[in-house]
């Protein structure tokens, strides 16, 4: 395997792949910042860096490629890869637009490959007992399904402009369209947001369309009502909680709070820390992902998280930014 983005993501992926995963062998990682894939060649089990992700394609002793490089870049990374055979990991968002995502799916599709979107709440555990406690019946139908996705990091220079970054709702909250989607298992129909840029202001007047902060209430194709809140620059930690209320019962997923020790005390009452990262959230999800998508190659099964997830969570997300532009709700078409 290959991993092509040495950032945030791309450099968990590299560290998992040489050193947790089974049947997988990571043999390059790619990034045209030397100083970034350095960093990741320092980790063991990396014997080589290439700034080039078309030599890295383009190599035989590659089978698949993880791509966590910028969304901007995404199609043209996945069609190389696609054509030279590869099978594909590919980090949220899928693309910067719903013509890039087809292309992408057109590629895999000719060349044969599979394609994995990198969900990770979907292999959660928590997350996943939501889904089995749903598909069982036991609680009924879901009728409001809420998903918070907030962040402590500010954003990147590239992320102001919403017009090809799609905002918050795109690069934070991905996971959580992915989420409420599967949780609900319906495509959402019609979408409605407010926004606001309450911790940027330095950049309101270069860049007015920019929000920092977003709220959306979600109407789905199976009658479903769904909330949507997601946040930059959220001063107490990382914070990804749902709650799926249904007709007999409710589930509620994931904590702010970190789990292990709480103190208490008469003047100041229970005091327990708070999640900071998603790195830290999430550090076995993003093993089980990716050992999934080992699996899936080896036997020759198509991933359960398609390249359709990655552009159904995309099109939510720029239906959600219309409606911030115009005011009004905006109804998504296509079946469920």
């Amino acid at each position: 395997m290959a991993v092509i983005g040495a950032g945030r993501a791309g450099s968990i992926h590299a560290r998992n792949i040489a050193t947790r995963i089974p049947g997988a062998e990571l043999v390059a990682v790619c990034d045209p910042d030397v100083e970034a894939v350095e960093r990741v060649l320092a980790e063991p089990g990396c014997p080589v860096g290439a700034g080039d992700y078309r030599e890295v394609c383009g190599r035989n002793d590659v089978w698949a490629v993880v791509i966590a490089a910028p969304t901007g870049l995404h199609r043209e990374i996945a069609c190389e890869a696609a054509r030279h055979g590869k099978h594909i990991f590919l980090e949220k968002p899928m693309a910067t637009c719903l013509e890039e995502c087809g292309a992408i799916l057109s590629a895999v599709e000719k060349a044969g490959v599979m394609l994995q979107m990198g969900f990770r709440r979907r292999f959660d555990p928590a997350f996943r007992r939501a889904r089995e406690m749903l598909d069982s019946g036991e609680l009924g139908r879901p009728m409001v399904i809420t998903s918070t996705g907030r962040g402590p990091s500010r954003p990147a220079e590239w992320m102001y402009d919403v017009s090809k970054s799609h905002g918050v709702l795109a690069e934070v909250n991905s996971h959580d369209w992915d989420s409420l989607r599967w949780l609900a298992g319906s495509d959402t129909r019609r979408v409605y947001a407010e926004a606001g840029n309450f911790k940027c202001r330095d950049v309101a007047e270069r860049w007015p369309d920019y929000y920092d902060t977003v709220a959306v209430t979600i109407r789905f194709r199976n009658g479903a009502i769904g909330m949507l809140d997601g946040a930059m620059r959220c001063e107490y930690g990382y914070d990804a909680r749902m709650e799926v209320l249904c007709e007999k019962g409710v589930l509620h997923i994931g904590s702010i709070l970190e789990p292990g020790l709480t103190v208490v005390t008469i003047g100041n009452g229970a005091r327990t820390d708070t999640v900071r990262s998603w790195r830290q959230l999430f550090r076995e999800a993003y093993v089980a992902e990716m050992e999934y998508f080992v699996e899936c190659i080896r036997s020759g099964t198509a991933p359960r998280v398609t390249g359709i997830d990655g552009m159904k969570s995309l099109e939510a997300a720029m239906a959600a930014n219309r409606s911030i532009r115009t005011g009004r709700a905006v109804e998504i078409g296509g079946d469920a």
